[in-house]
């Protein structure tokens, strides 16, 4: 474990990835005194970390993951304090499962109370129940891109450097059993950073190195890395004429899910692939029209008013959420090869 008093023994750390366990390494390491280098071939959040949903619970791990959940979940409320985000960006919010006939039925407020459904706040469209899934003591909200690049913000503050490369391979001593470097598959275009960048072909020199490339994380030959999956959702952003405040999980209509963002965004997700071994490359990612068209038109049959919110289509996107075969993260020491970590598989 690095702590602030062994910072200094700790010598040239890279990290290859820039989505949101990369950069939070890159913060985190730097504020204990040890800045890093992060690579990455597209820049900061160009997969899931920039695109997924930003939903945060605080108890619905139960079991090998629900120490690490209740963790993070405190963590994010004291990053957003100490990054100095607003509430645009993070927010304590209520959560609902609403089940669903499918029916045109419109649910009246008037109706709700005496149909048992007066705890559901916009979703009024075919309405047969709910139950609660969670209060603003247990559930919250982060804007995944806008957290990603506050971290980086302070992190560059405090000496850590991106350099814009597409990761080859780690590179270990003769023995096999330390790491001396990361090298580069092919530059992609310059960083700007006053720093000397690596050509093509080059090896930026490590004594430590951290994989945290989600799916693609599995490219890495030089190291035991479990296989890695990806498994994409599509997500469409409505933009109705209020700013909605509680996130639904609907049982009906394939069970599409919906996050309200403060900033005035509706995120609504469902539908994913089955995890595949992944082809597309970070910031390339394939957005289906007819998949975004079907989550746009499940929504306006799940609420009025998102039947009549702005369809912002450039916002409307897709992205691999990185799972194990197990499904669960994988993260530590490779054991006996010193200096070569590795932290991904982080899914829903």
């Amino acid at each position: 474990m690095i702590t602030s008093g062994s910072a200094t023994s700790v010598g040239n750390v890279v990290i290859c990835g820039a989505g949101v366990i990369g950069t939070s390494i890159a913060y985190h390491l730097a504020k204990l005194g040890v800045p890093s280098r992060v690579i990455d071939p597209v820049g900061l959040a160009p997969a899931a970390s920039g695109k997924a949903g930003g939903f945060l619970a605080l108890d619905w791990n139960a079991g090998p993951l629900d120490e690490l959940s209740r963790r993070s979940f405190h963590l994010h409320e004291q990053l957003a304090q100490d990054l100095d985000l607003d509430d645009k960006c993070y927010r304590r919010l209520r959560c609902e499962a609403v089940a669903v006939d499918g029916s045109d039925r419109v649910v009246q407020p008037s109706q709700k109370k005496l149909q048992g459904l007066n705890d559901i706040d916009w979703a009024d469209v075919g309405v047969v129940g709910s139950r609660s899934l969670g209060t603003t003591d247990t559930i919250a909200q982060t804007h995944p891109k806008v957290f990603v690049e506050a971290l980086w913000r302070d992190a560059e503050k405090l000496g850590c450097e991106m350099l814009i490369h597409e990761v080859d391979d780690v590179q270990l001593s003769s023995d096999g059993k330390s790491v001396t470097g990361v090298k580069i598959k092919s530059k992609k275009n310059k960083d700007g950073g006053e720093h000397q960048e690596p050509s093509e072909g080059e090896t930026i020199p490590a004594d430590v190195v951290i994989i945290a490339m989600g799916p693609w994380s599995s490219r890495i030959k030089s190291l035991p890395v479990p296989q890695l999956y990806g498994q994409k959702y599509h997500s469409a952003i409505l933009r109705p004429k209020r700013v909605l405040d509680q996130a639904v999980f609907f049982q009906g209509f394939g069970d599409p899910e919906v996050y309200p963002r403060p900033d005035g965004d509706v995120y609504v997700c469902g539908y994913p692939d089955s995890p595949v071994i992944i082809q597309e490359e970070p910031g390339a990612v394939e957005v289906r029209p007819e998949a975004v068209d079907r989550l746009i038109n499940v929504a306006g049959k799940l609420s009025t008013e998102l039947a009549e919110a702005e369809v912002v289509r450039d916002k409307c996107s897709s992205c691999h959420l990185p799972v194990t075969a197990n499904g669960m993260p994988t993260m530590g020491p490779f054991s006996g090869v010193k200096g070569a970590y590795i932290a991904t598989g982080h899914s829903c």
